[in-house]
């Protein structure tokens, strides 16, 4: 048990929270309703980034190839190659890293298509995370929304509300058909940092730690450590209307090694929420103290 209040710490954010954390070491976890459904949103681009490197590990692709991105078409989205206006060249392995790095929708739609959500799904089963499944990629999701809503592009939608967004099955965990738990993704997490596993799946987790260790945000799960120069965070964002994650691992120079799996939904409708960007970084801070307190 622990004296750590994640509901009260949930609601002041004005949050639901979902929330699994785990010491690496030890096996102790705490967590908030950890085996519910959520939203994986760009969460969802972890199983993608091990897939392609499983791949390239078992020599069904080679990440070093270089390969030509055309300017249409090209999902949709706020950073990367989604906004660039002229042909790109460049290898998948720095394709991945934009995925990552800065979320980019159009490198992750590239390179959903070149592994095959299919063989995600395998690998993941494989890995015997049952309660998590990416039935589409980002394009997907936006063709869902719009069909959904009975528009043709999502930019129509100047003043959303809240009985469109309802409207949306892809951003109702009981609805979607892309969906995680965070105890799912804690696991995975566990995997990658522990090299559980074996075969192709298991060398590919040197390069997927490396390029969840570059991610640029730095106003979610690493607020929380804000104050600790020597500890560092290694994950991936989740972001869209009302919804925002992160998952990660968080690093202590002792070796301590935790694994945080945080999403929320937000109680209003509003692009902008301090607030629940702030809740992802304070809960796993929380966490960690106390998987560290309990360690000693």
């Amino acid at each position: 048990m622990t004296s750590v209040d994640f509901a009260a710490v949930f609601a002041e954010a004005e949050v639901d929270g979902f929330f699994h954390a785990v010491d690496l070491a030890t096996g102790n976890e705490l967590g908030h309703q950890s085996d519910g459904y959520v939203i994986p949103a760009s969460v969802f681009k972890v199983p993608v980034l091990l897939e392609l490197f499983r791949q390239h590990e078992a020599g069904e692709i080679d990440v070093t190839n270089v390969v030509d991105i055309p300017v249409t078409p090209r999902t949709s989205g706020p950073f990367g190659l989604s906004n660039m206006l002229d042909p790109v060249s460049m290898s998948l392995r720095d394709l991945a890293w934009l995925m990552m790095g800065i979320s980019d929708n159009a490198a992750t739609d590239f390179i959903c298509d070149r592994v095959g959500l299919d063989k995600v799904n395998v690998t993941l089963a494989s890995l015997d995370l049952t309660n998590t499944v990416v039935s589409g990629h980002c394009e997907d999701l936006f063709a869902e929304a719009r069909g959904d809503l009975g528009v043709l592009t999502l930019e129509e939608l100047t003043r959303p509300t809240w009985e469109m967004f309802e409207k949306v099955a892809a951003f109702d965990p009981q609805r979607a058909t892309t969906r995680t738990t965070p105890r799912d993704m804690t696991r995975l997490l566990a995997a990658i940092w522990r090299d559980d596993g074996d075969g192709a799946v298991q060398a590919a987790y040197p390069e997927v730690r490396r390029i969840l260790g570059l991610q640029v945000w730095p106003h979610r799960l690493a607020s929380g450590f804000a104050d600790l120069d020597e500890v560092t965070t290694s994950g991936k964002t989740g972001t869209l209307p009302t919804i925002r994650n992160e998952v990660g691992v968080v690093a202590y120079p002792d070796g301590g090694r935790y694994a945080v799996a945080c999403f929320t939904r937000a109680h209003r409708l509003t692009q902008k929420h301090a607030a629940a960007d702030a809740v992802i970084g304070t809960s796993a801070r929380l966490a960690v103290d106390a998987l560290r307190a309990m360690a000693a």
